[in-house]
């Protein structure tokens, strides 16, 4: 199964895909839809709508896992996220994609173990598990934690499905 992961946010986006194979999991791509704090809101939202849409045409995923929206400390942050993250939903539906959403902490958790763990820990670790010597930005290399979270999760279904 092919999985889009998707880390939303207002200035930079994370996208990763991962393959689920069996019990293997092979990094296939990841990047960031980076966006000037300039732009206004709406025209950042259209430019992440466009580039995802051109990730999902580009790898043909099977399934969408995007992460939660987490509490933030600024109310205005967390509804820019919640737009964002609208969009990502949007490209999705729009290309028939089944939607999985992941808590930040059961993704930090399901990569590193441990569910307070930094954005760093997180890309050491993605690394470890694609096998990666060269890291994405840190913003993809989250979104390749959802991609995993989902792919783990997925599996443990199906195992659970099959008894």
């Amino acid at each position: 199964m092919r999985i889009l992961g998707v880390d939303p946010g207002s200035l930079v986006t994370g996208w990763g895909v991962v393959d689920g194979r069996g019990s293997r999991i092979e990094g296939v791509d990841a990047g960031i839809l980076r966006l000037q704090r300039d732009l206004p809101l709406e025209e950042r939202l259209r430019l992440v709508h466009v580039g995802l849409t051109e990730v999902v045409a580009q790898h043909g995923p099977g399934a969408f896992a995007v992460e939660d929206i987490f509490y933030a400390k600024h109310a205005n942050a967390a509804i820019k996220l919640g737009h964002v993250r609208g969009v990502a939903l949007l490209v999705a539906a729009e290309s028939g994609l089944p939607v999985h959403s992941y808590a930040p902490s059961l993704v930090k958790r399901t990569v590193t173990g441990r569910g307070r763990a930094d954005k760093r820990q997180v890309a050491q670790l993605v690394g470890a598990i694609l096998g990666w010597k060269e890291l994405p930005p840190i913003d993809a290399t989250d979104a390749l934690a959802v991609a995993i979270t989902h792919a783990q999760a997925a599996r443990a279904t199906a195992a659970g499905g099959q008894r």
